[in-house]
């Protein structure tokens, strides 16, 4: 069996055993960059193809008659043409919770940082403003207890309850839950599902979890941010796209809310710029897409593909999409 992984350096930085992998497909090449030029090539013959996030399209599927199986190395299966695999009969699987841990730690992480204005007490203490002050200490930037604050949850899925789980446990904070885009309220581990823009305006933190659809889409837009309290935090961990990053990035310059942390962006990387990028925008954290990417979530991601391709070979369907 004849295998590739197109883009092996976004699950590794030379830190990731293979050695599950290399025994689920003995003939596996890996390819840490694919340009999208070298696809064919590096796919013809392949009879397993693994790939992140490159975009695998029908003409590059139909060129490969011997084709069987497709391994996602994330959730999201949105850069593979679902519909040309199984008119092909080409199977198609991803990983999933394989970073809920990871995901949930970075939340945590930002909310923290933002709150404790760390970047900027980072700077008071190393620019000369402590050593002149004729205190112990410096209380310019306030900093607040999240006990007892409300944390919005916009997306309440495997990640979504592992954040408002590990909110609750290790802050004491309180939990909201947005309804799903045109959904009823329902409720949810104890807790009534509030309409978006009710959670906008009772939250402190909050932070979304959803995928991107034609509904959720600029789900944040001006309005939604000028509903939310001034001294409000906004995380982003899921895609860039739920944001409007202009109206974002007006609204952290007119100071209208606390801060943000943004993980996402609509394009990956940024090639064309994005407004979130302005280094002077305040309390603004921005990371390049890492909230999933602990070592223990990558090297589960991989072990994850393992048992996929060794289930496929089997006859069965483990976390098959197509």
């Amino acid at each position: 069996m004849q295998g590739v992984f197109l883009d092996f350096a976004t699950v590794s930085h030379g830190d990731v055993d293979v050695g599950r992998l290399a025994h689920a497909v003995p003939h596996l090449a890996l390819h840490d960059v694919t340009a999208e030029s070298e696809i064919p090539r590096h796919i013809a013959g392949r009879e397993i193809v693994l790939v992140n996030k490159l975009h695998l399209s029908r003409s590059l599927m139909s060129a490969n008659p011997q084709l069987r199986l497709i391994a996602v190395a994330a959730t999201g299966t949105n850069n593979i043409d679902l519909e040309a695999a199984r008119e092909l009969s080409i199977g198609v699987c991803n990983v999933r919770d394989y970073c809920t841990a990871s995901v949930a730690q970075h939340v945590l992480a930002v909310m923290l940082g933002l709150t404790h204005h760390l970047s900027d007490y980072h700077r008071v203490a190393t620019d000369g403003t402590w050593a002149s002050s004729p205190q112990f200490t410096s209380l310019e930037y306030p900093i607040r207890e999240l006990r007892g604050r409300v944390l919005g949850i916009v997306g309440y899925g495997t990640l979504g309850r592992a954040v408002a789980n590990a909110a609750e446990a290790a802050l004491g904070m309180r939990i909201a839950i947005a309804q799903r885009p045109g959904a009823e309220s329902a409720g949810a581990s104890g807790s009534e599902r509030l309409p978006l823009d009710e959670l906008l305006r009772t939250a402190d933190v909050v932070s979304l979890h959803l995928p991107l659809t034609e509904a959720t889409r600029n789900v944040i837009g001006a309005r939604e941010l000028a509903l939310m309290k001034r001294d409000a935090i906004l995380i982003n961990t899921a895609r860039g796209a739920l944001i409007d990053g202009e109206a974002l990035a007006a609204a952290l310059r007119a100071r209208r809310l606390g801060g943000a942390a943004i993980d996402v962006l609509p394009q990956e990387p940024p090639v064309d710029g994005h407004p979130l990028l302005n280094s002077h925008l305040p309390n603004l954290i921005v990371t390049p897409h890492v909230a999933w990417a602990a070592r223990e979530a990558r090297q589960r991601c991989v072990d994850e593909l393992a048992a996929n391709i060794e289930d496929f070979l089997r006859g069965g369907r483990r976390n098959r999409v197509v």
